[in-house]
C-alpha cells in the first residue's frame, strides 16, 4: 500500500509539474509577444514623428533604431523602402496580412513563424497620412526555441522536485498506514485521535466492526454452550431410563413410568431442537422478507383455538378481545410471534388462571396485547427475559416444556418488522406483553 501510494503522489506531482511549466511557458511567451508588440507600436509611433517618411521618393531614415526592419509600401502594395533588403527584387506587398488590415482600419500587427531559423518575426504596420503604410518587423526566439533554451533548467528542477516529494510522501504515506498498522497489531487500543481526522470515521467504523465481529462471536459460543448444556439433560434422562429398562431393573409399573419420562424428555428436545433451528434461520435471514396484508386478529383466533387444549391442561382460561385488523407483514412470523407470546401466558400461568389476548388499532399503530394473571417477573428478570436461553424459574421451565428461546424469536420477528415491544409484570400478580406496529408497517386495506 505505501508503495502504490508514493507511485500516485509522485504521478500526481509530475503532472502538476508539466502542467505548471507548461502554462508558464505559454504565459511568459504571451507576456513576450505583448511586450515586443509594444515596443514595435512605440518605435513605429517614433518614426511617425519625425516625417523621414511623408516623402516616399525622398526617404531620410538611416537605421535609426538597432535590430529594426523598417519597410514603407505604397498604397498600390509597391515597396518604396527596407532597411534590411533590396526593394529592386521585393514583390508587391499589398497581400500581406499586416499590410492589407492597416490601410483598411489604419493598424495592424500579426506574427509570422520560420520553422527554418526557428525565429518569430512580428509585424507592425501604421497607416501615414499621405497615405502609405509604415510596417516595423523585429525577430524573436520561438516558443520552441525559447523551452528548449530552459530544458536543462526545467529537467534539474523536475529532479528537485520529484525527490522533495517522494521524501514527503514517504512521511505522508506512513503517517496514513500507522493507524491501520496499530489496528492490525492491537484493535482495542490503537488511537483514533491523532493523525488525520479523515481518517478518524473510517478507523472508528473499522473499530465498531470489530467489537461487532467479538461481540457475535461471544453470543454464538455463549450460544453453542448453552445449547450443548440444554440438550444434555434431556439426552441424559433418555440415555439413563432407557439403560434401566434395557438391563431389566424396572419393575412393570416402573417401566410406564421410565417410558413416560422418556417421552417428555424427547418432547422437550425436539422443541429445544426446533426452537434452536428457527432462531439460527432468523439470524441468517436476510433483511428482504416477503410482506403480504395479514389479518392480525384472524391470526391470534387462530392461535388462542390452537392453545385451547394447553390451556386447559394448564387449567387456564384463554380468550380474545378487539377487532380485525390489517397488517403488513409476514404472516409466518406473526403467527409465531403470537402463538410464542401466548405459550409463554399459558406455561406461566396459576392454575385457575387467565390469558387475555387482544388485537386493537390506534390511529396509525396496530397493538397487540398478551395479558396473564400468572407468577409474574421479578424487575432484576425484566430486562433479559429476551435473552436467549434465559429463565426466570428454571425448574418451572423444565417441567413445563420452556425451552427458553421462545421470547428470543419474538424479539427478532419484531426487528424484522420495525416493531416495539413492552413487558410491565408485578410479582405474583401477571404480566402484560404490548407489541406494537408503527404505520409504516400498517398497511391500508
Amino acid at each position: 500500500m505505501k508503495a502504490k501510494l508514493n507511485r500516485t503522489f509522485l504521478l500526481i506531482a509530475g503532472l502538476a509539474i508539466l502542467l505548471t511549466i507548461t502554462f508558464s511557458t505559454l504565459i511568459f511567451y504571451q507576456l513576450l509577444v505583448n511586450e515586443v508588440v509594444d515596443n514595435l507600436v512605440s518605435s513605429a509611433r517614433l518614426l511617425e514623428s519625425t516625417d523621414s517618411f511623408q516623402d516616399k521618393e525622398n526617404i531620410s531614415y538611416h537605421k535609426e533604431i538597432a535590430n529594426l526592419r523598417v519597410t514603407l509600401i505604397g498604397e498600390d502594395g509597391k515597396v518604396y523602402f527596407d532597411s534590411n533588403a533590396d526593394i529592386g527584387i521585393m514583390d508587391n506587398h499589398r497581400e500581406r496580412p499586416e499590410v492589407g488590415q492597416a490601410f483598411e482600419k489604419g493598424e495592424s500587427h500579426s506574427v509570422r513563424h520560420s520553422a527554418t531559423m526557428k525565429k518569430d518575426t512580428f509585424y507592425y504596420a501604421l497607416k501615414l497620412s499621405n497615405g502609405c503604410v509604415l510596417r516595423v518587423a523585429k525577430e524573436s526566439d520561438s516558443l520552441y526555441s525559447i523551452f528548449l533554451g530552459i530544458v536543462p533548467e526545467i529537467i534539474g528542477i523536475v529532479i528537485f522536485i520529484l525527490i522533495i516529494s517522494y521524501i514527503f510522501t514517504l512521511f505522508f504515506a506512513k503517517g496514513i498506514i500507522k493507524p491501520i498498522e496499530q489496528m492490525a497489531d492491537d484493535m482495542d487500543s490503537v488511537n483514533i485521535t491523532g493523525g488525520y481526522k479523515e481518517l478518524v470515521p473510517f478507523i472508528q467504523k473499522i473499530k465498531d466492526q470489530h467489537t461487532d465481529i467479538l461481540r457475535s462471536a461471544s453470543m454464538r459460543q455463549a450460544f453453542t454452550a448453552n445449547v450443548s448444556h440444554e440438550l444434555k439433560t434431556p439426552l441424559t434422562a433418555i440415555s439413563g431410563y432407557a439403560e434401566l429398562i434395557e438391563n431389566g431393573m424396572a419393575e412393570k409399573d416402573d417401566v410406564i413410568r421410565f417410558a413416560g419420562e422418556i417421552h417428555r424428555n424427547s418432547k422437550r428436545l425436539l422443541t429445544l431442537i426446533n426452537d434452536t433451528i428457527r432462531l439460527a434461520e432468523l439470524d441468517a435471514m436476510e433483511k428482504t422478507i416477503e410482506f403480504e396484508d395479514v389479518d392480525l386478529y384472524e391470526i391470534a383466533e387462530n392461535c388462542v383455538n390452537m392453545l385451547q387444549i394447553s390451556a386447559e391442561k394448564h387449567k387456564v382460561h384463554i380468550s380474545l378481545a378487539g377487532k380485525r385488523c390489517i397488517l403488513y407483514a409476514n404472516k409466518n412470523m406473526m403467527e409465531e410471534l403470537v402463538y410464542n407470546l401466548c405459550d409463554n401466558a399459558i406455561r406461566y400461568n396459576n392454575t385457575g388462571g387467565s390469558v387475555r389476548v387482544q388485537v386493537l388499532e390506534r390511529q396509525d399503530l396496530v397493538e397487540l396485547s398478551v395479558q396473564d394473571t400468572g407468577i409474574g417477573i421479578p424487575e432484576k428478570s425484566q430486562k433479559r427475559v429476551f435473552e436467549r436461553f434465559y429463565r426466570v424459574d428454571k425448574s418451572r421451565s423444565k417441567q413445563t416444556g420452556g425451552t427458553g428461546l421462545g421470547l428470543a424469536i419474538v424479539k427478532h420477528i419484531i426487528a424484522q418488522h420495525n416493531a416495539q415491544i413492552t413487558l410491565v409484570s408485578e410479582l405474583g400478580k401477571g404480566t402484560e406483553v404490548k407489541v406494537i406496529f408503527s404505520k409504516n408497517t400498517l398497511q391500508e386495506q
